[in-house]
């Protein structure tokens, strides 16, 4: 009987960080939303494949993401803050992003980028999720 393995998440940054240099190059304006995800996707495929090529036989879904986990976890249940002025559906990247580094460029524009911290003592950090009597959690 062959021991069977399983992976609970996989580093998402790409062999050569590939995911940090095409998002930060988004931010920019260098590459747009499709290339950010034409990047994504090989990502994922290789991660994939290469946990499969060395007999991983459990290999998780939904471990990947553009920035941060927490945040997209907040997303995925619709908890965006009330100063994005979303108005439900699908969170597309720019909203995404603005939560994590604010949008503040235009000055009548009051969105702030969330709260950061840290996870205990780490160098892992995270966007706290923000709630208001408001808040209304739908996936």
């Amino acid at each position: 009987m062959r021991l069977k393995t399983a992976t609970l998440g996989y580093p998402r940054m790409g062999e050569f960080r590939e995911l940090k240099k095409a998002v930060e190059a988004y931010w920019k304006g260098d590459v747009s939303e499709t290339e950010l995800n034409d990047v994504a996707k090989v990502i994922r495929k290789r991660n994939w494949q290469h946990q499969k090529d060395n007999g991983i036989a459990y290999i998780p879904s939904n471990d990947f993401s553009f920035y941060d986990q927490i945040l997209d976890l907040s997303c995925a249940l619709g908890n965006v803050p009330e100063r994005f002025d979303y108005s439900g559906g699908l969170i597309d990247l720019k909203t995404y992003f603005n939560i994590a580094r604010g949008n503040t460029s235009d000055s009548n524009n009051n969105q702030c980028a969330s709260e950061m911290t840290k996870w205990f003592d780490t160098n892992y950090h995270y966007i706290v999720p923000e709630f208001s009597a408001n808040t209304i959690f739908k996936l």
